[in-house]
């Protein structure tokens, strides 16, 4: 694995790689990761033991969205039928495999003029706090931080510096040159 991607995810990934968030989202811009489709190859083997998945979303002409994710994380969170009510408002199939839904989230992402912020169902983020950034048009949240919050804002303020602390804590490691497997491994 080659340190810049390795620095890329670090930065945007770790509170999934540490167990943390059930999935991340990064923007990988195609100049600088043309070949990031078989680079990933290196990435899904060696997490495959720890069930993190790395899958592209979207690839448009100047960048591929990629998300990583904890497929037993994932799949516990989209079981949540407080999550399921909220997906049915946007026609997923509730109830099916994770691949179907994530089939459904990236035809969303096709297709939308708009981004569907229903991903951040997906990434973890409080269910109050989707709902609200929705409903709202991500105008009149308490606070602004990893995302947009409508509900807890103490709560979120905490988690914010907690997956900030993992992100630098991770992104320093792989400065100092240890990859995100060494990283990982323990």
């Amino acid at each position: 694995m080659q340190n810049g991607l390795d620095r890329l995810l670090a930065t945007y990934c770790s509170p999934t790689l540490a167990g943390i968030k059930p999935a991340s989202l990064v923007s990988c811009d195609r100049n600088l990761y043309p070949d990031l489709p078989q680079r990933l190859e290196e990435y899904r083997s060696a997490f495959s033991a720890r069930e993190i998945h790395f899958e592209i979303v979207c690839a448009c002409s100047a960048r591929f969205l990629l998300l990583v994710y904890s497929k037993p994380q994932l799949e516990r969170r989209m079981a949540d039928p407080q999550v399921q009510h909220v997906l049915r408002h946007f026609a997923y199939p509730v109830g099916q495999p994770l691949d179907v839904l994530l089939r459904n989230l990236k035809r969303r992402i096709a297709m939308s003029k708009d981004f569907p912020h229903e991903i951040g169902l997906f990434l973890g983020y409080p269910i109050e706090d989707v709902v609200g950034f929705i409903r709202y048009a991500g105008k009149g949240c308490k606070l602004s931080g990893l995302w947009k919050v409508y509900g807890d804002a103490e709560a979120a303020s905490r988690l914010f510096d907690r997956l900030s602390r993992v992100c630098h804590a991770v992104t320093r490691r792989v400065d100092k040159g240890e990859t995100l497997l060494e990283v990982f491994a323990a």
